[in-house]
């Protein structure tokens, strides 16, 4: 691969999604990194700083969920028609929600960064899971909210099996496969 003559063909978004806890943000941020050390145009949209700044008005219900994710593939439909990478990290728990915006996207790349809910258990530094298990968090992901997985992601990550950058080179590859990136 040479660097100075990587490109992206055409903008698109790359949609991380899995339990909270995954390594999603890992990866997205490793990806991110990649993109722009090749000096290609790319935005990270961070699930957990996307709610802090566009969407601190929604809580945890189904439909704030989903309102959150269609503010998020609206960012993202933006950044995509304009040439650059989206690249998302969020736990987006409904397929429908996820769909909604590859139909409404076209240039999508579904990233399952799968991990069951006991190995994200384990890596939770915010303590999240085990508040949720006490009853102290309502309606989370992965305890007493469903994660409906993707049922034809391009990519899957499975983060209990694989090291961040054997996750990362699986991404790039697809992305390369399908056309996203030339060498």
């Amino acid at each position: 691969m040479d660097p100075q003559n990587t490109r992206l063909t055409q903008g698109l978004t790359i949609w991380f999604t899995g339990l909270p806890s995954s390594g999603k943000s890992t990866i997205a941020r490793a990806l991110e990194r990649q993109l722009k050390k090749w000096g290609l145009r790319s935005e990270l949209l961070d699930g957990d700083v996307v709610r802090t700044h566009l969407s601190r008005d929604l809580g945890f219900s189904k439909e704030d969920r989903d309102a959150n994710i269609k503010r998020i593939g609206f960012v993202c439909q933006l950044l995509s028609r304009n040439g650059v990478a989206a690249i998302v990290s969020a736990v987006s728990p409904y397929r429908e929600s996820r769909d909604a915006n590859r139909s409404r996207i076209g240039n999508f790349i579904e990233v399952y960064v799968k991990a069951s809910s006991e190995a994200c258990a384990k890596r939770d530094v915010k303590g999240l899971y085990e508040k949720a298990k006490r009853g102290e968090i309502k309606n989370f992901t992965g305890v007493d909210d469903p994660y409906e997985e993707p049922l034809n992601p391009e990519v899957i990550c499975d983060t209990e099996r694989e090291t961040p950058e054997e996750s990362l080179a699986k991404v790039v590859a697809k992305l390369e496969a399908l056309g996203y990136l030339q060498f």
